[in-house]
C-alpha cells in the first residue's frame, strides 16, 4: 500500500487549525458542459481528466486543504445506469490519481469519496446492506492501493448505510468523516434525529460527523448547533451555496417564481454570493465547527471568501477583489462619458 499522501495526518490537522474543504465537483463541472445532470456520474474522469485536475487545481489555489477524489456516484449500481459499469475499476483509480497529482502541489490532504448508493432499504437491511457493502469494499479497496489520507462518506440518508461505510473504512484503517445530508427537518430517513446519528457515527468510531448537502447556509446553522453541543467529536459543516429557508429548508424543495422544480438546474435565482458563505465561514469557525466547506453549486471564489474569512491567505487571495480600482465603481472622481457621466460614487 502506498504512503499516504500527507506528511500530516487529518486528526494532527484538526488539533492544530479548521480543516477547509471544498467540494460541489459535481455540480460545478455539469455547469462547464463535463457531466450529465440526471444521472451525475462522473464520467469526466475518463472523458476529460484535465478538467477534474484544473477544478481541483483551481480549489488548492482558493485555498482547501482537502482533495476529494471525484468518486461520488462512482459506483457499480450507478454506472450501470450510463453503461459504464466496465469503466468502474478505471474510473475510481484514476480520480485518487488525480487527486493526489494535485494535493501534492500544495500539501493537501486526500480523500477518497463513498456517498448514498440509493441502494439501500432499511426495511430489508440484511440483503441491501451486502450490496451497500460490496460497493463500498469495491471504491475503497482501490483508493487505498492509490493512498489516501482518509474517506468523507456523505450525503448519507440512512444512518444504516452510513454504519456500513464507516465499517468497511475502519476495516481498511482508513479515518473516516461522515455526514448526513438533512432533507428531512430534524431525523435520518430511518428516524434518528441528526444529533442522534451522528452520535452513534462518533461511538462507532468516525473521527468527523455533521453534515454536508441539501440545506443552505442559514437552515443548517440550527441543526449544526444542536449537533455541536450533543456530540463530542469534531463536527463537519458543508452547506450548499443556495438561499434555503423555513418555507424550503432544503435545496431539493426550491421552486422557480412559476411554481416549478428548481432543483437540479435552476438554481441559479437561489444562489448566495461569496459573502454570504464567508459569513457562514466566520459563524461556522465561531461556533466551533473544526472541518468547514461547501458541497453541491460551489465554486474556487465561494472557497477563497471562506478561507479569508478565516483568517487565511490563499495562493487566489492574490487576485482577490479591489473595486476601488473598478474606473466606474472606485473613488475615482473623473466623468466617464461611456456611462452617461454616471460614477457609483454619485
Amino acid at each position: 500500500m502506498p504512503d499516504r499522501p500527507s506528511a500530516r495526518t487529518l486528526e494532527q490537522r484538526l488539533a492544530e487549525d479548521v480543516v477547509l474543504g471544498a467540494e460541489g465537483y459535481v455540480f460545478e463541472l455539469e455547469r462547464r458542459g463535463y457531466i450529465k445532470a440526471g444521472p451525475y456520474v462522473p464520467e469526466v474522469i475518463l472523458d476529460a481528466p484535465e478538467a477534474v485536475i484544473e477544478l481541483h487545481r483551481e480549489f488548492l489555489r482558493a485555498g482547501a486543504d482537502v482533495m476529494v477524489a471525484l468518486t461520488y456516484y462512482a459506483h457499480r449500481e450507478k454506472l450501470k445506469i450510463v453503461g459504464r459499469e466496465g469503466d468502474l475499476e478505471e474510473m475510481n483509480r484514476t480520480a485518487v490519481r488525480i487527486a493526489n497529482q494535485v494535493a501534492r502541489e500544495g500539501g493537501a490532504l486526500v480523500a477518497a469519496n463513498i456517498s448514498n448508493t440509493w441502494s439501500y432499504d432499511p426495511a430489508d437491511a440484511r440483503r441491501t446492506g451486502a450490496i451497500v457493502r460490496a460497493q463500498y469494499e469495491e471504491q475503497l479497496s482501490w483508493a487505498v492501493d492509490e493512498g489516501v489520507d482518509f474517506v468523507i462518506a456523505e450525503t448519507n440518508d440512512y444512518l444504516g448505510e452510513a454504519l456500513i461505510g464507516l465499517e468497511v473504512c475502519r476495516e481498511l484503517g482508513l479515518a473516516a468523516m461522515v455526514t448526513f445530508a438533512s432533507v428531512h427537518p430534524t431525523s435520518t430517513y430511518d428516524g434518528y434525529t441528526y444529533v442522534e446519528a451522528c452520535r452513534r457515527a462518533a461511538d462507532a468510531g468516525a473521527t468527523i460527523v455533521g453534515l454536508n448537502c441539501s440545506r443552505g447556509p442559514e437552515t443548517m446553522k440550527p441543526l449544526l448547533a444542536e449537533i455541536r453541543a450533543g456530540v463530542d467529536a469534531p463536527v463537519a459543516a458543508q452547506p450548499v451555496p443556495y438561499r434555503t429557508s423555513d418555507a424550503a429548508p432544503a435545496f431539493e424543495s426550491l421552486t422557480t417564481s412559476e411554481g416549478g422544480r428548481a432543483f437540479p438546474i435552476q438554481l441559479e435565482p437561489f444562489s448566495c454570493t461569496r459573502f454570504e458563505m464567508a459569513e457562514f465561514a466566520a459563524w461556522a469557525g465561531r461556533a466551533g465547527i473544526r472541518y468547514i466547506g461547501i458541497c453541491c453549486g460551489g465554486g474556487p471564489h465561494h472557497v477563497r471568501a471562506m478561507a479569508e474569512a478565516l483568517g487565511r491567505d490563499t495562493p487566489a487571495s492574490l487576485y482577490s477583489p479591489a473595486i476601488d480600482l473598478h474606473p466606474v465603481l472606485g473613488s475615482d472622481t473623473a466623468d466617464h462619458a461611456e456611462m452617461g457621466g454616471w460614477a457609483a460614487y454619485r
